[in-house]
């Protein structure tokens, strides 16, 4: 086998530079993967002991619950996304949010631009942050695990 990046795409793995993420139900597409890959290189900048990402820390970030300090209430992703990103979820006014995992919704996690715009705003929102690229692609792989 060569050195470098290799991917195995058919059975859902995904092996990159030595770091491994298993996409069970559907895989990104080409240009959602290179943002993932984007996400991984600018982690390992940030902290070279990161392999990959894992849909377990992923699963923890989406329900982590926080106070968010102008607020002063507990938020987290599943107060508009439930605790199943398979089901719809719901705005605070009650607008309609289809599902975020992408093998329930095959238009989410699509378009890397709609990607960023959403990171941005809702990490912001529930964070008072932007979301650090490790948890981005944790976030990613955990929707892509479902």
């Amino acid at each position: 086998m060569r050195k470098g990046i290799l991917f195995f795409l058919a059975a859902g793995v995904i092996t990159l530079m030595g770091a491994t993420t298993v996409f069970a139900a559907s895989k990104p597409n080409g240009n959602v993967q290179e943002l993932v890959n984007a996400y991984l290189a600018d982690a390992r900048k940030n902290d070279p002991s990161v392999k990959g990402f894992s849909a377990e820390d992923g699963k923890k970030f989406f329900n982590q619950k926080r106070v968010h300090s102008i607020k002063k209430v507990e938020m987290s992703c599943v107060n508009c996304h439930t605790t199943n990103p398979m089901q719809p979820g719901k705005t605070p006014v009650g607008k309609v949010i289809e599902p975020l995992a992408p093998s329930a919704n095959k238009e989410r996690f699509t378009d890397t631009k709609k990607i960023e715009k959403w990171f941005k705003r809702n990490c912001e929102g529930v964070l008072q942050r932007e979301c650090t690229p490790k948890e981005k692609g944790d976030f990613i792989t955990y929707l892509f695990s479902l």
